[in-house]
């Protein structure tokens, strides 16, 4: 049966035209997005519309409303259970968490960023993992549009190339195993934190756990963010 009903409880978020649509279908019937789907999806930056299987969109929004309960606000638990950092108390509901950097420069010091699991991967194939790069650092945009600056644009594939591809090329993975990419900030669904999104395709358990120190997707309704 479609998900559409499966969870009636007070929405922690807006749901658009596109979830509902997603609610609508089972599993079966919804579209798992495949790698050169998705490499059109970032190269037209038509970010709107990866989404989550109906099953996952459901406990999603179920695990989203316990969180902002328990936590006051999704950033609160990545902060407090995932990424284990501090925020400054400068931090303010303008600025968001404001941290202390080793370096300015995003990227630069890797104290200063981490890799983990995205705990809510959207529909894709099971060949596809799904990383986020979590920063302290914020990366330039433009403010009209929100995309990145030719400038950030570089330093986020500069970063991507030495940290993904070049250890994959010495593993002997083919190039074409990496994509990334960046929300603007409507889509985002953590928008406190500043956060790239790293795709993988066919990327043995062992390199994942090097990059992101988690040996398996963590459970659904026990830290998933």
């Amino acid at each position: 049966m479609p998900a559409q009903n499966i969870y009636t409880g007070c929405l922690p978020f807006q749901l658009n035209d596109m979830d509902r649509r997603i609610l609508a279908q089972t599993d079966e019937e919804f579209h798992l997005q495949t790698w050169d789907e998705l490499k059109r999806i970032i190269v037209e930056n038509n970010l709107a519309i990866l989404q989550r299987k109906p099953s996952d969109l459901v406990r999603y929004v179920a695990w989203s409303s316990q969180t902002k309960a328990a936590f006051g606000s999704i950033t609160n638990f990545i902060c407090q259970k995932r990424l284990h950092w501090d925020p400054l108390p400068s931090s303010s509901t303008e600025t968001g968490p404001v941290f202390a950097c080793k370096s300015p420069i995003p990227f630069e010091d890797s104290d200063d960023y981490k890799i983990l699991r995205n705990d809510w991967p959207y529909g894709w194939t099971p060949d596809i993992t799904h990383l986020v790069v979590w920063l302290k650092n914020r990366i330039p945009v433009n403010e009209d549009t929100g995309d990145l600056t030719p400038e950030s644009r570089h330093r986020v594939e500069d970063f991507v190339h030495k940290t993904f591809l070049d250890e994959l090329g010495r593993t002997g993975h083919a190039k074409d195993s990496v994509l990334w990419f960046k929300n603007w900030a409507q889509l985002q669904s953590v928008r406190g934190l500043e956060h790239v999104h790293v795709l993988v395709r066919n990327v043995p358990e062992e390199i994942i756990f090097r990059w992101t120190g988690e040996r398996r997707p963590r459970s659904c309704l026990n830290g998933r963010a």
